[in-house]
């Protein structure tokens, strides 16, 4: 299963790259904020349930989609962007075992715990 899920993930990945090729912007943009959704990690540095909300605002594909759905309805490629680039960034992740995280610790997920063999 877990391949399946991984298989998937990379699907997504190759989805938002190809979205990212309809906007108008070069490709080192797309190299060089695809990390910033990380920036959500820096809740930890306050508390493990604020890191985890955090965490998971900034790797919620839902709300990436949204971002990128009023970005296509409101014409704004700035929006697009931050849409693909949250989309992408969050599937990279869980292709990794990145996932969304519980309030107990940055390494249990809702995918199961990080470095546990499944």
């Amino acid at each position: 299963m877990k391949t399946t899920l991984q298989l998937e993930e990379i699907a997504m990945l190759a989805l938002g790259i190809y979205l990212y090729n309809t906007l108008p912007y070069p490709w080192w943009l797309f190299l060089a904020l695809f990390l910033a959704p990380d920036i959500g990690m820096l809740g930890y540095l306050i508390n493990i349930k604020i890191g985890a909300l955090l965490y998971n605002i900034f790797h919620h594909k839902g709300l990436a989609i949204g971002i990128y759905g009023i970005g296509i309805y409101s014409t704004n490629p700035i929006l697009q962007l931050a849409g693909i680039l949250l989309f992408s960034h969050a599937a990279f992740d869980r292709i990794l075992g990145y996932d969304l995280k519980y309030e107990k610790g940055f390494k249990f997920t809702h995918l199961g715990d990080l470095g546990k063999k499944n």
